[in-house]
């Protein structure tokens, strides 16, 4: 009797382990008071422990961004758009883009302005996407409700100080890398031919104000301090004005990518030698007259001097660095990004300045300084179809798609390395007698980058860059340049005569799928094969890491194409339903489903018990379970055994 209580609950654990309804987001609301008119609606959500809830602001083709909607009426106005916290930013690699989110709790605002002081209820909506490691949830709606009579002095503080802790560590790391990159960007500025001729000349200075090596010593850091402190203001000036929000937002803005693609592009032709880009020379008089005046205001004035007249190498790689900076989320990220560039730069003058001694074991300007200008300049000119690829991507015009922006990364870094192997000369180039090593080394570097990306025309992920290009989706050839067959061995035909009625090759794997439960199912019952139901989502990252990580697996790839119909159900599919097939909610009494995500989600939940993504189940052409349904399954031999299972189990 034991064994058989342990067998029976054995069975219910292993039939409701994946069919259940998850609901890891609590909803609450509040409502704060500004002034006699001015309230701020407060919607907080709980969630539960290794889940994750996404930001308002998420990039196209990225997870279904948290929105807010509110019932207008006379009696209010919306003032402004709704706030957020800083929560985390992680750059995604299923998705190729930075996407932030928040753990453990979040905190939305929503500041109103009351026009009819009766008014004492205000209703809203939010709509959401939940994730953790193994699932994700379809988009859902919640109803809010906010009491305006009940409103308490706002305590924003206060109730910050709990969030503010949970994301301390995340934010902690991610600054850290916002100052080495910085840091290394400040020793590439170093390198260039606006910056390290003025070492000479710093060293010089320095030598005619300081009459003792103490003396000396302690203008140097002066010095130094001086041009950190110039720059963090510069960082704070930046965050104070704009702030973290704003500039986030502004990396999903069309007209900000293609406003920031030009002037980088600008930027790049100057690298090159075209012409260059200098402030106004009367700047550059004034602050030179301050600094003869010696002293600390003079020192100061001096390494003003310096980052002006070094404006037109510093001033794009500041400018790139403030941006990615503040892009993150992080309201301290441009002052932190400031600190680790002047650092780079202030620490060898500071020397140099000190020991004046040293400035004979600095190689000599010369040749190699423009070659780090121009190499900068290619770089520059990379990064600028970064910026273009965005604008593309928001308005899905389809002109920058994953093959062209390879092919413009694969020209740039190709004549690069031309260039850096001598065979090309740039206007403001020396003669070239021979090609030192360290040029030879990096010529070799990006000969090596672009031979790597040549195989991501055909289709290879390119992961090591993947941050970079398009999604592979995102491709005027899903399946790889030069790909011609289709499933089953079928040849590729101009109508596609092969491919069933409703049915459709998903990429990049070449499987054929149905998108609609009855044109799939109708298929099975004609050629005799198993249904095989996949719940998704275009933003379901577990169901991206399944297609990417165990649907491509030599043992499970043939056995989607050949054994099974496979029906995609996208649980997020935000295209209307049919008039005719727009009926009342199961689930949420008095609410339409409006898109046709909504009715497989409902479908999913009312007839398997469960409402999370991915979420797969094997039936027979009574429609009937094969075996337990599964779900996020990333050993390969397990969900080939399941496979095998279900499969087996309808030919008996």
């Amino acid at each position: 009797m034991k064994n058989l209580f342990l067998l029976l609950f054995c069975i219910v654990i292993g039939t409701t382990s994946y069919a259940q309804i998850h609901d890891p987001v609590k909803w609450a609301t509040s409502t704060e008071k500004i002034s006699d008119t001015e309230f701020d609606l407060v919607i907080t959500a709980n969630i539960d422990h290794n889940w994750h809830l996404y930001s308002q602001n998420v990039p196209e083709d990225g997870p279904i961004p948290t929105s807010f909607a509110f019932t207008t009426s006379d009696g209010f106005e919306l003032i402004g758009d709704t706030s957020e916290e800083e929560g985390h930013t992680v750059d995604d690699p299923v998705f190729g883009m930075k996407i932030k989110y928040f753990e453990n709790a979040a905190t939305f605002k929503q500041r109103i302005k009351l026009t009819n002081s009766a008014l004492n209820t205000i209703i809203g909506e939010v709509e959401f996407m939940v994730c953790d490691d193994a699932n994700c949830l379809p988009p859902t709606f919640v109803d809010l409700e906010f009491n305006i009579s009940e409103a308490t002095v706002s305590t924003s503080k206060t109730a910050a100080v709990a969030t503010v802790k949970n994301q301390e560590k995340s934010s902690n790391k991610s600054l850290l890398g916002i100052f080495i990159i910085a840091f290394f960007s400040g020793f590439a500025a170093l390198l260039t031919p606006c910056v390290f001729p003025m070492i000479p000349m710093t060293v010089s200075f320095f030598t005619k104000q300081s009459k003792s090596k103490a003396k000396g010593v302690k203008n140097a850091i002066i010095y130094g301090l001086s041009i950190v402190i110039i720059y963090v203001l510069l960082g704070s000036f930046v965050s104070a004005i704009f702030g973290a929000d704003a500039l986030n937002a502004l990396s999903t803005n069309v007209w900000f990518n293609v406003i920031f693609f030009l002037l980088l592009l600008v930027f790049a032709v100057s690298f090159l030698g075209a012409f260059e880009i200098t402030l106004p020379s009367s700047w550059g008089t004034k602050i030179d007259a301050q600094a003869d005046r010696g002293g600390m205001i003079g020192i100061f004035f001096m390494a003003l001097a310096l980052a002006i007249v070094s404006f037109s190498c510093t001033g794009p790689i500041v400018g790139t660095l403030l941006v990615e900076a503040a892009a993150g989320g992080n309201q301290v990220g441009p002052i932190v990004g400031m600190l680790g560039f002047s650092l780079a730069l202030a620490i060898p003058f500071a020397l140099f300045a000190a020991f004046p001694g040293w400035l004979n074991s600095l190689p000599k300007s010369g040749g190699w300084l423009n070659t780090v200008k121009v190499v900068l300049g290619f770089l520059e000119l990379a990064l600028a179809f970064k910026f273009l690829s965005n604008a593309d991507l928001v308005l899905q015009l389809h002109w920058l798609e994953r093959e062209v922006f390879l092919a413009i990364w694969i020209a740039i870094f190709g004549t690069l390395a031309l260039y850096l192997f001598g065979k090309i000369q740039l206007p403001h180039d020396s003669p070239i007698t021979h090609i030192s090593v360290g040029r030879l080394s990096l010529g070799l570097l990006s000969l090596t980058f672009v031979l790597y990306m040549l195989p991501g025309l055909w289709g290879a992920p390119l992961n090591l860059i993947s941050a970079f290009p398009p999604a592979q989706h995102y491709s005027e050839s899903p399946y790889g340049v030069g790909f011609t067959k289709l499933s089953d061995g079928l040849e590729v035909g101009a109508a596609h005569s092969e491919i069933p009625e409703g049915a459709h090759l998903m990429p990049p794997h070449n499987i054929l799928a149905f998108n609609d439960y009855d044109l799939g199912v109708a298929y099975a019952k004609k050629v005799n094969k198993p249904i095989m139901l996949d719940f998704t989502g275009h933003a379901c990252v577990n169901c991206r890491k399944m297609e990417q990580n165990v649907w491509a697996k030599d043992k499970i790839l043939p056995i989607l194409r050949n054994d099974v119909v496979l029906i995609s159900l996208y649980v997020d599919d935000k295209r209307l339903l049919p008039k005719d097939e727009v009926i009342e909610s199961k689930l949420r009494p008095g609410k339409k489903l409006k898109y046709i995500g909504q009715k497989w989600s409902e479908f999913q939940t009312i007839k398997f018990g469960a409402n999370a993504q991915p979420f797969y189940v094997l039936m027979d052409l009574n429609e009937e379970n094969l075996n337990d349904p599964t779900a996020y399954t990333p050993d390969v031999d397990e969900y080939h055994d399941w496979l095998k299972d279900g499969i087996s189990n309808f030919k008996k």
